[in-house]
């Protein structure tokens, strides 16, 4: 999210002062009307690595982003008209359709989860591919096995314990730096994918007039840490990171595992 203009408290987004020190790429790439999928975040990113001549650091984002950059992951073509159809289609209509013609869709798609199941739908109506088709793929295989397009060496910072109250001091920041202020500018401006960010989503339904405020950051709070859960598993499903604690002096901790990784 952080590649939207303007989306600056809500994303935690390195400060100008942060980034002057060290060039920052794919930030404030965007606007944030603007669809930005993970092929786009791909593309753009692929380019900044084949045109780089300096070491560089992926940090932060979700797995799926992080593994877009670095492993073979081709992206199936979308349309949307038929995602706009789609998306106003009962689940139970998409789902029998998905069922329909892949008895063993269920094994690669969320059934219940309807943005997933949109997608399957979208996928093969564009392209004749069903999800098992898909799953059985040679690039699938590789993106099971971990097997990189791109070698990198990886140090996961993992706060543990503290995950939660690492999570309630950021957003007590936020709320302080103002986020409620900053929702409220760009709320006429996002477009479906910026509207989806954690914290924003949240605080729209506050200026909506739906919920309090205090009910807002409490929903917030809870986003983001099922959040933050959700992407730790994923991270820790990855056997090419290497983990350390998180503690005050965590960076000397990732410089002595970098250095043993070479």
């Amino acid at each position: 999210m952080q590649v939207y203009r303007g989306m600056d408290v809500g994303t935690a987004k390195p400060t100008l002062l942060e980034r002057s020190g060290v060039t920052h790429h794919m930030i404030d790439i965007a606007e944030p009307e603007d669809e930005f999928s993970v092929a786009e975040f791909r593309r753009r990113g692929r380019a900044v690595m084949e045109g780089s001549s300096k070491p560089l650091i992926i940090s932060g984002g979700s797995g799926l982003h992080f593994r877009a950059l670095v492993d073979p992951m081709s992206f199936a073509p979308t349309d949307p008209d038929l995602r706009r159809d789609l998306e106003e289609s009962e689940i139970a209509g998409l789902v029998e359709e998905l069922t329909g013609i892949d008895e063993n869709a269920a094994r690669h798609v969320d059934l219940s989860n309807k943005r997933r199941v949109v997608r399957a739908v979208e996928v093969f109506r564009l392209t004749g591919e069903t999800p098992s088709q898909r799953a059985s793929s040679a690039e699938a295989e590789d993106l099971r096995r971990y097997k990189p397009e791109i070698e990198f060496s990886a140090v996961g910072v993992d706060p543990g314990e503290l995950l939660e109250q690492r999570v309630d001091s950021r957003l007590a920041d936020m709320k302080n730096g103002g986020l409620v202020e900053e929702v409220r500018r760009l709320m006429p401006r996002l477009g479906r994918t910026a509207a989806l960010a954690v914290g924003y989503r949240e605080i729209m339904e506050f200026l909506d007039g739906d919920v309090t405020e205090a009910e807002a950051f409490v929903a917030v709070a809870a986003n983001t840490k099922k959040l933050a859960k959700k992407q730790r598993t994923w991270f820790q499903r990855d056997p090419r990171v290497r983990w350390v604690p998180w503690v005050e002096n965590s960076h000397e901790r990732v410089e002595r595992v970098l250095d043993a990784l070479g």
